[in-house]
């Protein structure tokens, strides 16, 4: 049998990162096994949808380069993989339910089922959910009511017969055995929607059985619609595939992830900078584990080692920091080349650099790659960490200057002798320049930090800096002494106005 699964998102919202989770966990299964990945567009939430969130789902898939066997602009034996394309096939099948018996119309107005829904908040009715109004009507009844809503040019609901009495039983392949009595499932929930839409429930098995689905590998907050769609195949004589719950993404604070925790959707994490292979790979580590020491995986060696056994069932936990630590290992193994491609776009979004970028800019970039490829975590790091070397300096608070424990003095003079200090710099080594800094903290009484302190400052704007050294050759001879002369003349300003 070919494993065929699929990842069957609602395009309501921007895609978030537990979606991703269960997209890679499908995508992960059917590779391992020499099966199928269908993408299959659940749309039938008209009131939600928007052309926004679909795109976001494509690009998401695309950024990933998590590509679909069926779905979509591929096509497939089983198309159109669009839910809002199939109204056809869930009209005919919800009819053949009805004709079975195990489904029936529904005609009660939205008024009633207002009015009902108001008693059960008020405890004047004992029923949850619906109230089964309509489930044994007369024939004569309901022909009766089927020509009021002819007349009126409305459209019955289709209902779900809910066994009264009894239990169902799921088998999940992380779970086990879980049941479920048929009183505690909503009672005979809608089908079909007087609009002729389907409801979740009804497209869902039924385009899982047509389209040959083996496997489900969902969220485990779907765990409670389960045995209703148990009932569903049941009802129409069908094979259940096999379901398998993925376990819940946390924060750190045992609660389900969600924007208090951080960034939830895929679009933030790739607006922020985080490399797709640090998504896949770290993502796919939540809730699932190869052995107990092994972190790292690319993507093509998940293709070969996932499966559903290594998944845990304790829920997986969304760090943040250690999200961060992987894509800062990966943005360490880009070539230099690779990560200054992949940098462009962001100094371009910071307005830092040109569409395409001058000669100019691409050697200031090139440059600055090696300076600040160790301290980078996320892409979107880079614009503020060599702003400095596209923009001039433009120091407004003096005090910036002073080293801990200094003095306005002791740094105007300093900076004064690494004035000259930057003048003979570009033609001595580092070595010597080194050298030459420390004897000059020898005979002022202070330690070598004192004098980079308001160097790298004066410099750079700011006290945390990619090697000082490397970033002066970068800049180049004219800017650095411009910058030291800008820095020491507005110390000296601020001595003399006594601040």
């Amino acid at each position: 049998m070919t494993t065929r699964v699929r990842y069957a998102p609602s395009p309501t919202g921007l895609q978030h990162i537990g979606g991703v989770r269960t997209a890679l966990f499908n995508w992960f299964f059917a590779k391992s096994t020499g099966g199928k990945f269908i993408l299959r567009i659940e749309d039938t939430d008209r009131e939600r949808y928007s052309d926004e969130s679909l795109q976001d789902l494509f690009d998401t898939m695309d950024w990933l380069g998590l590509d679909w066997d069926e779905g979509p602009e591929k096509g497939g034996p089983y198309a159109p993989y669009i839910q809002s394309q199939r109204f056809d096939i869930y009209q005919k099948y919800a009819r053949e339910l009805v004709e079975k018996g195990f489904a029936y119309e529904c005609f009660c107005t939205e008024e009633r089922l207002e009015s009902l829904r108001e008693e059960q908040k008020s405890g004047k009715s004992s029923h949850q959910g619906y109230d089964r109004h309509c489930r044994d009507l007369s024939p004569e009844e309901r022909e009766r009511k089927r020509e009021e809503f002819r007349a009126s040019g409305k459209n019955p609901v289709i209902r779900f017969k809910v066994p009264l009495s009894g239990s169902t039983v799921m088998e999940d392949l992380l779970f086990g055995k879980i049941t479920r009595k048929n009183s505690d499932i909503s009672p005979d929930p809608v089908l079909l929607k007087s609009d002729g839409f389907p409801t979740y429930h009804l497209a869902n098995v039924i385009d899982d059985h047509l389209m040959k689905i083996t496997h489900i590998l969902r969220a485990q907050e779907w765990i409670p619609t389960g045995p209703l769609h148990i009932l569903l195949y049941n009802a129409f004589g069908w094979e259940v595939p096999k379901y398998c719950h993925l376990p819940m993404v946390m924060g750190k604070d045992g609660q389900k992830l969600s924007k208090r925790h951080g960034s939830t959707s895929a679009r933030e994490f790739r607006e922020n900078g985080y490399l797709p292979e640090a998504i896949i790979n770290y993502v796919t580590m939540i809730g699932w584990s190869y052995d107990d020491k092994t972190e790292f995986f690319t993507k093509d060696e998940l293709k070969k080692v996932f499966s559903l056994e290594k998944i845990n069932k304790a829920p997986g936990v969304f760090d943040y920091k250690k999200l961060d630590w992987f894509n800062g290992q990966y943005i360490r193994k880009l070539q230099p080349e690779e990560l200054r491609r992949r940098l462009l776009p962001f100094l371009q979004k910071a307005k830092l650099c040109s569409d395409p970028p001058t000669a100019k800019e691409n050697e200031i970039l090139t440059g600055a790659v090696p300076l600040i490829r160790e301290r980078l975590k996320k892409l979107a790091d880079a614009p503020e960490m060599i702003r400095f070397l596209f923009e001039g300096v433009h120091l407004n608070d003096s005090a910036s200057l002073i080293p801990k424990n200094g003095s306005v003095e002791a740094t105007a003079g300093a900076l004064q002798w690494l004035y000259r200090f930057t003048q003979a710099f570009f033609g001595r080594s580092d070595e010597e320049n080194e050298a030459a800094l420390r004897e000059e903290a020898e005979r002022r009484g202070v330690k070598i930090g004192d004098l980079l302190h308001p160097l790298r400052v004066a410099v750079t704007g700011t006290a945390v800096s990619p090697p000082i050294f490397e970033t002066m050759r970068l800049l180049g001879a004219e800017p650095v002494c411009a910058r030291v002369k800008a820095a020491a003349d507005l110390l000296n300003a601020a001595g003399r106005d006594g601040n």
